[in-house]
């Protein structure tokens, strides 16, 4: 697995100067989209989409892909009269994976937030998130704590990080126990161009999109909760560790489609550049 793990490393730099040279250090102007998978939460829709939307320019996009929920979230949805808010319904369940692809393939806006049916956007998010990504033009990928609430929204931790003994952004720890919560992380659009498609092998899209975030550019911490995560019994990830057998699979999974992606980035790119010289 070291090996493996080496040669990613070893296409990183090269794939990363494709990926970085796509933006540039200023201001961020074109606004924020934020992607949304929805499956059977209207319990805590409502709460969830205020916080967000009490958050958001008039500019900025909330793109909801409800994935054919039989508890009229789509109608609810549908029905809030908000010009930001569009509303892509799956004719079929496609999974959390597939329909979270299917809403990152529409953003449209520079910065990209991923977001879950169920949390609590806490006031200032966006402006943070945003700060992070003007002041250092390598970031690809933004991920802040989170505080943990139950059903009834009583925060029962302070820190989802410490839970998970700190965050640690790097490939080999992500192996070794996962950080990235795709509900506390934002990225660049510009990572969608290596990202997309997801491969459905890997454990989880937000795992991919922050492996993929370190290996083509930089990833920022901060430390300050900008969410509280609500754990409860309809959750779409697991409250409880898998056994380890399954652990390894979905590892082993992840690693070689993170270096079966990079691979073929270096792949292309050298085709781009040969064609460039004709």
């Amino acid at each position: 697995m070291k090996d493996i793990a080496n040669t990613a490393e070893v296409h990183r730099e090269a794939c990363a100067t494709d990926v970085l040279s796509l933006h540039g250090p200023g201001e961020v102007t074109e606004g924020v989209s934020v992607v949304m998978a929805v499956h059977n939460g209207r319990r805590f829709l409502g709460e969830q989409i205020a916080s967000v939307l009490t958050e958001l320019n008039p500019e900025d996009e909330l793109l909801v892909v409800d994935d054919a929920s039989s508890d009229n979230s789509g109608a609810w949805l549908r029905g809030l009269g908000d010009d930001r808010v569009s509303v892509h319904v799956n004719e079929h369940n496609l999974g959390v994976i597939a329909s979270f692809e299917k809403g990152l393939s529409l953003a449209s806006k520079e910065i990209v937030f991923l977001c879950d049916q169920d949390d609590v956007w806490l006031p200032g998010k966006r402006a943070a998130f945003l700060s992070a990504f003007e002041s250092t033009p390598g970031v690809l990928v933004v991920i802040s704590d989170a505080q943990l609430i139950n059903a009834d929204g009583l925060v029962t931790a302070p820190s989802f990080m410490a839970m998970r003994g700190g965050f640690r952004a790097g490939l080999l720890s992500t192996l070794f126990r996962n950080r990235y919560l795709g509900c506390a992380m934002a990225f660049r659009r510009e990572l969608l161009a290596a990202a997309l498609p997801i491969p459905r092998a890997v454990p989880m899209h937000d795992m991919w999109l922050g492996v993929l975030g370190v290996a083509l550019g930089q990833v920022q911490f901060l430390p300050r909760p900008w969410l509280q995560y609500r754990r409860h019994g309809g959750n779409v990830s697991p409250a409880r560790r898998q056994g380890w057998l399954k652990m390894l699979r979905w590892r082993l999974a992840l690693l070689l489609a993170v270096v079966g992606r990079l691979v073929a980035l270096r792949f292309s790119q050298r085709q781009r550049a040969q064609l460039g010289r004709r």
